[in-house]
């Protein structure tokens, strides 16, 4: 049985490992767009509905990064809320704490695929038992214009980073990631996917661990190529329009259906943080649909539908 004091080991070591990927990956970024990302940390003290810390690392209206964020966050709670249990009843009420680091980049370019990428740590505390720790995460990319090599590279990634912990791992995930970035009242998926899980403990603490770091480990591989190859193409008012309507389904899927999202502002979360996000600039339109043909109607016809990307070769 674990101890309090095997937990806070545990806890210690995932908040280390945290802290790096989010430096590690800020400093990427960095180095790519040339351009610094503000820091802003913050602290909860004891007394509130939560308590804790964490830093938002954000940049907006950049070259590369029209708005690009990257939360680290540490919370403890006495009530852990729907949105946490919703798979797992039995712990409804009991305290918890939660840490991770997620990350949503919005490119200027519309050549660029924005990118989300989240990996946490649950641990739920009833009273006179035993602690229930879990992880989660996963990562996934959001095309405007679609470019096969792009997801089959992404995926990819993916597909190795999950390998060494089970042949399973990775169409499990993709299926599962598939199945929840997707508009169920718009009928289409957000984008083309990429890996995602929750509620994972199935290896044991290490081994659970083990996965996430490998996951987390592999996003600016999965994703910093793309970027290089997009960056410079060329895009006018046309490209830059649809992106922003493209970006109307970002939102919908983050208000609506988004766990952590959800988790978030019902545990009382720093909204700033929370909606960092959002997609700068946003448009709707009533009942419209793109022209047969076009560019963008082939985001709908060849991207917005599962795929086995990671096996996608040129025809």
């Amino acid at each position: 049985m674990s101890t309090q004091a095997d937990t806070q080991a545990d806890t210690l070591a995932v908040r280390d490992y945290l802290l790096g990927l989010q430096d590690r990956i800020i400093s990427a970024m960095e180095v790519e767009g040339g351009q610094a990302f503000a820091s802003d940390a913050w602290t909860r003290e004891p007394g509130g509905r939560l308590e804790g810390d964490g830093c938002s690392r954000l940049i907006e209206d950049s070259a590369l990064l029209e708005r690009g964020g990257c939360n680290f966050s540490h919370v403890k709670g006495k009530v852990l809320p729907p949105s946490a249990t919703q798979h797992r009843p039995e712990l409804a009420g009991a305290p918890f704490e939660a840490m991770g680091v997620s990350l949503v980049m919005h490119p200027r370019n519309p050549y660029v695929p924005t990118v989300h990428m989240n990996v946490r740590m649950f641990a739920a505390l009833p009273e006179g038992r035993e602690a229930v720790v879990w992880f989660g995460g996963g990562m996934d990319l959001t095309p405007y214009y679609g470019f096969e090599e792009d997801a089959q590279h992404f995926h990819r990634v993916n597909r190795d980073a999950l390998e060494p912990y089970g042949a399973d791992k990775f169409p499990r995930f993709k299926t599962w990631c598939d199945d929840y970035f997707f508009l169920k009242h718009r009928n289409e998926p957000r984008g083309v996917g990429g890996v995602f899980f929750d509620d994972f403990s199935e290896l044991g603490f290490d081994g659970s661990f083990a996965m996430m770091r490998s996951v987390g480990d592999a996003m600016v591989a999965a994703y910093l190529p793309i970027v290089q190859r997009r960056k410079h193409t060329p895009y006018g008012e046309r490209e830059r329009d649809f992106q922003a309507y493209r970006r109307g389904r970002y939102v919908e899927f983050n208000l609506v259906f988004d766990r952590g999202t959800l988790f978030g502002l019902q545990s009382g979360g720093r909204t700033e943080s929370i909606l960092m996000s959002m997609p700068p600039i946003v448009k709707w339109r009533y009942n419209w649909s793109p022209d047969p043909g076009t560019p963008e109607a082939k985001l709908y016809t060849d991207f917005l539908r599962p795929r086995d990307w990671a096996d996608w070769t040129p025809g």
